[in-house]
């Protein structure tokens, strides 16, 4: 019995239209990524991944670089990106993206024009969220390359050897597998919360409290969190200070596939959740 249902799912499967799928799919995201990154409404957006490279520069331009302070930099980059990108402009930025995909797309009242197409409900929300993803990835991982070049190039020779033959290229690796989990991440959380909740701004307010208090957290308690797997992944740690270190849980350390897979699987699940409400999804424009 348990056999036969697995052939006849395999055959189900081979039998579906996925060429067809995969145009509709490549279409509808190249559509997406031009809206997303090319139109006036994503000013700020740039401003949120870039405000952080204007301040490294304006430091690389006014102070100096003397050698001894290198270190103090590595902790000042990692300070950027697990207290301003993390937590709250990858965060936003995510919040602008996904947010406007669908919910936005129903009150400009142009969503049903994709509703209305011969094409599956859960490849134009997989094809919105991966358009939202890569516009995410490509600004937020750009600034980080460029405030990591912008970091250590004032300290001459020795900054260029700290990053292409010293612990610099890892770390900066690391950096950059942490905005891609984080976009995905509150991409997802973002994009079913605009299905959920005509607004998702409440929904966005209380996800961003609970980010913000769970390192207090008990260690059960922060595994339902994003911030708290990239945590794991962070090559220079920034450790708390202050009246908040006396209240910070010290969790295990895990390895960084744990903490990936870990991540992935959240992403999975709230994704596949959310193709569920998207084909529950009534438009409603007298109330919407």
């Amino acid at each position: 019995m348990m056999q036969q249902s697995v052939s006849s799912a395999i055959a189900i499967l081979r039998h579906q239209p996925w060429s067809l799928w995969w145009i509709q799919a490549r279409r509808l995201t190249r559509i997406e990524i031009r809206r997303n990154l090319f139109t006036r409404r994503a000013w700020w957006i740039y401003f949120l991944a870039f405000i952080p490279t204007v301040i490294i520069l304006i430091h690389l331009l006014i102070d100096s670089h003397p050698g001894f302070s290198l270190s103090d930099d590595k902790e000042v980059l990692a300070g950027v990106m697990q207290l301003y990108y993390v937590r709250l402009g990858i965060f936003f930025g995510c919040l602008g993206i996904f947010s406007r995909l669908i919910r936005g797309e129903m009150i400009e009242r142009s969503l049903h024009y994709y509703l209305l197409s011969p094409v599956r409900r859960e490849v134009i929300l997989l094809s919105k969220f991966f358009a939202g993803a890569v516009s995410a990835v490509v600004l937020f991982g750009a600034a980080t390359i460029v405030d990591f070049v912008l970091m250590y190039v004032g300290y001459g020779a020795a900054g260029r050897d700290f990053m292409l033959h010293g612990p610099g290229f890892g770390q900066l690796e690391a950096y950059l597998l942490i905005v891609v989990l984080a976009c995905l991440g509150y991409g997802s959380l973002f994009l079913l919360l605009s299905l959920m909740f005509r607004n998702p701004m409440p929904g966005a307010m209380l996800l961003l409290g609970w980010e913000a208090i769970n390192p207090v957290m008990p260690s059960l308690l922060q595994k339902f969190s994003v911030a708290s797997y990239l945590r794991h992944l962070m090559p220079v740690s920034v450790p708390a200070e202050g009246v908040f270190a006396l209240l910070t849980v010290e969790t295990e350390p895990v390895s960084a596939w744990v903490a990936v897979l870990g991540l992935l699987a959240l992403i999975v699940v709230v994704l596949t959740y959310t193709c569920y409400r998207m084909r529950q999804l009534e438009i409603r424009y007298t109330t919407d």
